[in-house]
């Protein structure tokens, strides 16, 4: 996106600023959140999807499962994020909205790289964060093709610009329709820190794309 390097933000946007409500931000994402528009899904065999257990409940929601939290960190820039049972190991840049009001995915161009949604918090602050980046590309799968296999207990670790890693525990695996997508239920602050990791899913056409997004819920379990 114009104004943003890999490495960094511009110099405003290097401290905390205030934020967006997230039913505003919800809305917004909720109208472009064909957030991947270039999937290819061209494949002899497309990516995998979430399983029925690996849904969210109120079973494995925040609180009731992983005992006490660490404490919230500061807010800090995004370097990479790591997610070992799908062998990611990504460099992560800061996309915003772009000029129709889509969240901006990284350059489709280059498969092994991932972005965090400036309009939300920083992974690790308290509140949601989100993490946005392909499933596929012209070329064959992107950095976010696994996605859909992770399973509850998994964990995603994002290594931050203060040289904290934030460590997050997965609770749920969904994937939602893009028109009938739930803003509330996936952005919303539970209070805790905590993270979602999103890229196209369910089917797809060549007329219209990915249908839904595959969406990953994970709590903050880990400072190190």
């Amino acid at each position: 996106m114009p104004g943003y390097e890999l490495s960094g933000m511009p110099e405003e946007e290097e401290r905390p600023r205030r934020r967006a409500p997230w039913g505003v931000i919800a809305l917004v994402l909720l109208t472009g959140l064909a957030l991947i528009r270039n999937g290819s899904g061209e494949f002899d065999v497309g990516p995998p999807q979430p399983a029925p257990a690996a849904a969210a409940d109120s079973r494995t929601a925040p609180g009731a499962a992983f005992g006490q939290a660490p404490a919230a960190l500061p807010f800090a820039l995004v370097d990479r994020i790591r997610i070992p049972a799908i062998q990611v190991d990504a460099p992560v840049m800061p996309v915003g909205l772009d000029a129709d009001g889509w969240v901006g995915a990284p350059p489709p161009e280059d498969p092994n790289l991932a972005g965090w949604f400036t309009g939300a918090v920083s992974p690790g602050e308290k509140g949601t964060a989100v993490v946005v980046g392909h499933v596929d590309n012209t070329q064959g799968p992107a950095v976010f093709y696994g996605l859909g296999a992770l399973k509850k207990g998994n964990r995603v670790e994002v290594a931050r610009q203060d040289g904290t890693t934030a460590v997050f525990e997965i609770y749920g695996v969904e994937v939602f329709a893009k028109d009938d997508f739930p803003g509330d239920r996936v952005y919303a602050s539970k209070g805790d820190p905590e993270l979602r990791v999103i890229t196209c899913g369910g089917g797809f056409s060549k007329q219209n794309g990915y249908d839904g997004n595959v969406v990953v819920f994970a709590r903050l379990v880990e400072v190190r």
